[in-house]
């Protein structure tokens, strides 16, 4: 038995098509005794009507269209077509908490309110521990940046993080930030590239710590302030974690924020797409310099992830 919520009842239609034939011709009657001439029958006008759900569009989908015969053998037919998709504001991980809560209902268990961020949850002494291999001095705060894409989703270019980590940097020029830069397993070169033209903008980033795996980088991810990726798997771990987060997503229908937004604070997320009127996945159209100034502002706004971090450090 698969375990599906009202809601995505509700979503998940079967396509069907219900043809209505309706018939333009009726049989030769016998006249004085003999038969009549056979006359060719009209081909049938045909009404489709069809819903389901659009997952392109992650919304659902209404329409509809005609046959209509120009000829009695229907070799030429018009064919007019209509559909409408009636978008919602449903995010990808608001799903999986409804599958959850049904799992819980069908367990006999309840819950009293539904969980808050974060939804991956680190006590303070974890953050702490994991904090403490990131940082130089307690005062920094930690940035980290994943130019990488692991080949799913465009992403800006290395030359467009450079120029935007700079620009934070000297927003921010009197808080002390720490830039690191991670990539998996086969992105150290792209991450590499961009250190070395960090460097040659004045701007000191190091490497973020190897990790054996996912889990491990999810951890070593808890000591960060904010993670500026695009929309791949550690901008949605980070907002697991309820970090910072500033991602960068195409305007492609099915992979916009407005379906994959992370699941952090809605104060500590931003997102940024190409423009109206640009290619859906031309990333060089995004405004580099309203983003810079968007996450400077969140930066200087005294925003800490881990606040308790200070506290326990001069404890």
């Amino acid at each position: 038995h698969f375990i599906v919520p009202h809601r995505t009842v509700r979503l998940i239609t079967a396509l069907a098509t219900v043809l209505l034939v309706v018939p333009l011709a009726v049989d030769a009657q016998v006249r004085r005794g003999r038969q009549a001439e056979e006359v060719p029958r009209w081909a049938p006008m045909v009404i489709g009507v069809k819903a389901g759900w659009d997952s392109s569009a992650n919304g659902e989908l209404l329409g509809g269209h005609v046959r209509i015969p120009l000829v009695r053998n229907g070799v030429f037919e018009l064919f007019p077509s209509l559909e409408a998709i009636f978008l919602r504001g449903t995010k990808e991980y608001q799903y999986n908490v409804d599958l959850a809560c049904e799992l819980l209902a069908r367990l006999s268990l309840t819950l009293s309110t539904l969980p808050s961020p974060p939804f991956w949850p680190m006590d303070f002494a974890q953050r702490y521990e994991q904090r403490q291999t990131l940082v130089n001095d307690a005062s920094e705060h930690v940035v980290v940046v994943h130019p990488g894409s692991g080949g799913s989703a465009v992403n800006l270019s290395v030359a467009q993080y450079a120029a935007l980590i700079t620009q934070v940097h000297q927003q921010c020029q009197h808080l002390p930030l720490r830039w690191l830069i991670s990539a998996g397993p086969s992105e150290q070169p792209q991450a590499q590239e961009l250190r070395e033209q960090l460097a040659t903008n004045g701007v000191v980033a190091d490497h973020f710590p190897d990790t054996a795996g996912v889990d491990a980088f999810a951890l070593q991810l808890g000591g960060a302030d904010m993670l500026i990726a695009g929309s791949t798997g550690p901008l949605h771990i980070a907002g697991c974690l309820d970090i910072a987060t500033a991602g960068f997503y195409p305007a492609k229908r099915s992979a916009t924020p407005l379906r994959w937004q992370t699941c952090n604070r809605a104060e500590k997320r931003l997102a940024f797409s190409p423009p109206s009127g640009a290619d859906t996945q031309d990333m060089t159209a995004i405004d580099l310099d309203a983003a810079a100034h968007q996450i400077s502002a969140l930066l200087l706004g005294g925003l800490r992830t881990n606040p308790e971090i200070r506290v326990l450090s001069e404890g």
